[in-house]
């Protein structure tokens, strides 16, 4: 029996519109991580990216589970000395919702080229509009 290797150049992509409201937020990066990869799919080849585009919409209302608004911080660097920098995820998700979404789905995909690439399929927005109506996306469901 051979083994089915998929080729760049010939996947078919679809997109996908996830409604985050009231979904929580590890459970929505895990789902949209794995369609960007490719996971749903048969054709499924761990060195090409064979995923589809995901638009994530009404990120200002995903919610965290526990006490992680209050306890857990976005920690970023700046470059320079003592340029540590943090942010409590509770104003994160007030002012900057669909940054947290996107570096949560970041965080579950390749550390290389190939989820870089990846990541270039997400496309994140705080409220219920978005501009890729053209695409004729399907609606993907978070469990």
């Amino acid at each position: 029996m051979k083994t089915y290797m998929a080729k760049a150049e010939s996947v078919e992509r679809k997109w996908y519109v996830v409604d985050a409201a009231g979904v929580p937020m590890g459970r929505l990066a895990s789902r949209v991580a794995s369609v960007l990869r490719g996971k749903n799919k048969p054709t499924y080849t761990p060195n090409v990216d064979t995923g589809d585009f995901v638009i994530v919409i009404n990120t200002d209302k995903a919610v965290l589970t526990g006490k992680k608004l209050e306890n857990k911080f976005y920690r970023y660097h700046t470059g320079y000395i003592g340029g540590l920098k943090e942010i409590s995820y509770k104003k994160m998700m007030a002012e900057k919702s669909d940054l947290a979404v996107y570096e949560a789905v970041k965080g579950m995909l390749p550390k290389n080229s190939l989820g870089r690439a990846m990541l270039k399929k997400l496309k994140v927005y705080k409220g219920a509009e978005h501009n890729h109506a053209a695409q004729k996306p399907e609606e993907l469901k978070v469990d």
